[in-house]
């Protein structure tokens, strides 16, 4: 079960990683198609082209730290200063993800954007503050390796 789990979350990450990529570069073409059905996209096409532009290139920094972290749970280290570092990336990111977004705020305002947002403010406080946690364990780990 382990191996399936592992394996389902490497496709996982790996699918998200590569194909968050195709979508940033898709944008135009899709929005332009979108636009159509959806005044908004059309009215306001070139500023929301680059906002999920931003908002999608943060999303895949964000998943290729993922994928960093997965490969030390793989090398079953994962309590080491580079998942430190990681976390309070994806922290960094995750509040320009929701900066970003809190730009649509000028152009329309939906209760999507309002909670992606707010997913996006508490996704970064967790990402710090699980940092610290980290932080602290790769601390007890180095003392404790330095003991034996």
């Amino acid at each position: 079960m382990k191996d399936n789990l592992t394996k389902l979350t490497k496709f996982i990450l790996d699918f998200m990683y590569f194909g968050g990529m195709l979508v940033c570069i898709s944008l135009p073409v899709s929005f332009k198609w979108y636009g159509q059905y959806n005044s908004r996209f059309e009215t306001f096409y070139w500023p929301l082209v680059i906002l999920f532009f931003l908002s999608g290139i943060l999303a895949i920094l964000i998943i290729g730290q993922l994928r960093r972290m997965f490969d030390t749970v793989l090398k079953e280290d994962c309590f080491v200063m580079e998942n430190v570092k990681a976390l309070q990336r994806m922290g960094t990111y995750s509040f320009l993800i929701a900066g970003v977004t809190f730009f649509r705020l000028f152009l329309y305002i939906t209760p999507a954007v309002l909670i992606i947002i707010l997913v996006f403010v508490i996704a970064g406080l967790f990402s710090k503050v699980l940092a610290r946690v980290f932080d602290q364990a790769v601390r007890y780990k180095l003392e404790n390796d330095l003991t034996i």
